[in-house]
């Protein structure tokens, strides 16, 4: 007679033995391969990462090629070494925190203002246009990003607030054409220029203060144009007048004048008349420090002087 208690089949059938083999070794091997795989993915996802990150910075590097500079390269005096300068002589400190030196021509200073500046800008109507002045003091080259910020106001040939200045070299000057893009009667903005590297830390800023004439024109001076200007020139520190006359001048580099002279005629204004203007046209006045003047002329008896331009617009030229 069987009983509930007594088991129906043996002892080894119904609890089999598990093999020693298995239960003392394959379990550990089983877990030592798996981990071991595991390794090694992790090895050649490492291995993986790093060559597309290496990848990732080439590419950078071919869009932004690296200079070699270090911060403290790109630093003198507490400040970055490059300076930014809008073409009037409306300029003054930023934050009111630096005074004119009392001889411009005679600084022995790095850079050529003791701060950031703030200028004025007097417009003539949608569309004007003004050159904007960056200058690279130090001796490394820089590439920079350059921002128009507060709207209203764009890089005239890129068409947008937004520029990458690639490659200005140490001891250079970069002038760029700016343009109006809408009826302002008033209001301020901001050129900053920036180190791609050092971004935002190498910050350069240019405050403006933009404001209507009393006349709107319909025609402005942009790079390129030919026109005929009446110039008085002085020098900016004594005050002494050093040549008047009439020539003809093309809008932004032209190579038969300093630099800085076929850059102050951009954003010149008349009506729809291209030939001799009734009436006196528009006039700038524009500082010129010697980068763009004479500096470069070796031996010149002006080679240090800092030039006050006043240049009026007589006509168009076709």
């Amino acid at each position: 007679m069987t009983r509930s208690w007594i088991a129906d089949t043996s002892e080894e059938i119904e609890h089999p033995p598990i093999p020693i083999g298995l239960n003392k070794m394959t379990v550990p091997r089983t877990m030592m391969i798996l981990s071991f795989i595991t390794v090694l993915l992790i090895i050649f996802s490492s291995i993986w990462l790093a060559l597309a990150a290496l990848s990732f910075q080439d590419e950078l590097n071919d869009l932004f090629p690296k200079d070699g500079a270090t911060e403290a390269d790109l630093k003198e005096e507490g400040r970055w070494t490059w300076e930014t300068d809008l073409l009037f002589d409306t300029c003054d400190s930023r934050l009111g925190d630096w005074d004119w030196p009392e001889s411009l021509a005679e600084q022995d200073e790095y850079f050529l203002y003791p701060g950031e500046l703030r200028c004025d800008w007097e417009h003539q109507g949608n569309g004007d246009r003004a050159s904007f002045v960056i200058y690279n003091r130090g001796n490394s080259t820089v590439d920079l990003i350059l921002e128009i910020i507060g709207g209203g106001v764009e890089f005239t040939n890129e068409g947008s607030t937004n520029l990458l200045l690639n490659g200005l070299e140490g001891d250079s000057v970069e002038i760029i054409e700016i343009s109006l893009t809408e009826d302002v009667t008033e209001k301020d903005f901001s050129i900053t220029a920036t180190h791609v590297e050092f971004n935002p830390s190498s910050m350069v800023t240019l405050d403006v203060h933009l404001f209507k004439g009393t006349e709107d024109k319909s025609i402005h001076v942009t790079d390129g144009d030919n026109i005929e200007v009446h110039y008085i020139l002085w020098d900016a520190d004594t005050g002494e007048q050093l040549d008047e006359g009439d020539l003809p001048v093309t809008g932004g580099d032209d190579a038969r004048y300093i630099k800085g002279f076929g850059w102050a005629v951009i954003g010149l204004d008349i009506a729809d008349d291209r030939g001799w203007i009734t009436g006196p046209g528009t006039t700038h006045t524009v500082l010129l420090p010697p980068p763009i003047a004479y500096g470069n002329s070796d031996g010149h008896e002006l080679e240090n002087t800092w030039l006050r331009f006043e240049v009026r617009i007589d006509r168009m030229l076709v």
